[in-house]
């Protein structure tokens, strides 16, 4: 009979210990898709809803709050804090991919890329701007945009760029901004980058044939919503389809830039479409991590722009008066949405630096 109880007590004991292997395992994700509104607090969050009705926000179940001030300001830049999310560093504003002794720090995208997962950028701005530059390149000023598009041609190795910007990469004897007369994009071509430029290539180009691709679909930033092609949703839905054809998974950072520049502007009109735009890539990725089930999708924003404020509104008419008491940044905390395995450590207070400490631990996993 003792020996029996032993046996039992001993077999529990080998189920409790399976189960917690099994728990910490489900933890990690396959895929990381880390989704950034610019300029995104709380009362765009909440301007969204009332145009909009529904937001694929709503579906979250994990939300937290974040601190953002970077080193040497309370108030944070783009730079700044792209690159704590991007390293889990802190650094000075205008700073990319460097910490605050300005020391160069790996981003999660360069370490998912080495570890042999696919990657990729989407965003609405150039991609050499400061959030999408904090995941691939390294420099001391984000205005560096001439020395940030050589870095993306000759160094970084994500599979696919999605966004605007190909001035950037040309000389001024083909229709670009450089003075060195460097063609970035035929340096990609030879790196082995397919360069589409025009929505309807966009829509037309057999992805499936491509390792890697380079989307640029304005000479600098494309236009606000809802007048850009293709849509950020598009680009968001076409992404995860190109990387996620990678057995070893993919990670992926996808932007709603433009909320910063309504916010910058005042604008309560364009914030709205700004949100819905964004809020439709959110509805992609998400849908995709539903049916997947190995996909974590993380929602943040990188500081609030505007000081925006809900002062009046209808829900029936999906209207919002809004006001602003700035046209910058302010220092509020931002939130955060976290969906799939590996969600559950965004809930609560945090920091900014949270997101790429836990995206680096979830791809060392």
């Amino acid at each position: 009979m003792k020996r029996v109880k032993i046996l039992v007590l001993f077999a529990f004991f080998i189920f409790l210990f399976s189960f917690s292997l099994y728990a910490q395992q489900s933890l990690k994700p396959k895929n990381i898709i880390l989704m950034i509104g610019d300029g995104m607090g709380l009362a765009q969050i909440s301007a969204g809803k009332t145009y909009k009705g529904n937001l694929n926000l709503e579906k979250f179940k994990v939300v937290g709050l974040l601190t953002t001030n970077s080193c040497d300001e309370y108030i944070t830049d783009s730079a700044a804090g792209a690159t704590a999310m991007s390293t889990g560093y802190k650094t000075k504003n205008v700073a990319i991919g460097i910490d605050c002794d300005g020391e160069r720090r790996e981003t999660v995208l360069e370490y998912a890329n080495k570890i042999g997962k696919a990657t990729g950028i989407v965003v609405v701005c150039a991609i050499t701007h400061a959030t999408p530059a904090a995941f691939v390149a390294h420099v001391p000023d984000r205005n560096m945009q001439i020395k940030i598009a050589e870095q993306i041609a000759k160094e970084a190795n994500a599979d696919l760029y999605l966004g605007g910007g190909w001035g950037w990469f040309l000389p001024k004897s083909k229709g670009g901004k450089r003075e060195d007369g460097q063609d970035l994009i035929d340096t990609m071509r030879r790196r082995g980058y397919y360069f589409i430029s025009k929505p309807e290539e966009f829509y037309n180009f057999n992805f499936d044939k491509a390792g890697k691709v380079i989307g640029l679909f304005a000479e600098n930033h494309p236009p606000y919503a809802p007048n850009r092609k293709p849509t950020l949703s598009e680009m968001t839905k076409k992404a995860i389809e190109f990387l996620s054809r990678d057995k070893d998974g993919f990670f992926l950072m996808v932007e709603g830039s433009q909320i910063d520049w309504a916010g910058h502007a005042n604008d309560s009109e364009q914030i709205l479409k700004e949100m819905a735009d964004f809020d439709e890539a959110i509805g992609v990725a998400l849908e995709f991590a539903q049916k997947d089930g190995n996909t974590l999708v993380i929602v943040t924003a990188d500081h609030e722009t505007g000081g925006y404020a809900i002062v009046g509104g209808s829900v029936e008419e999906k209207k919002v008066e809004g006001k602003f008491v700035t046209k910058n940044h302010t220092g509020i905390m931002v939130p955060v949405f976290a969906f799939g395995p590996g969600a559950e450590a965004f809930a609560g207070f945090g920091d900014n630096t949270l997101i790429g400490k836990k995206i680096f631990e979830y791809l060392k996993k």
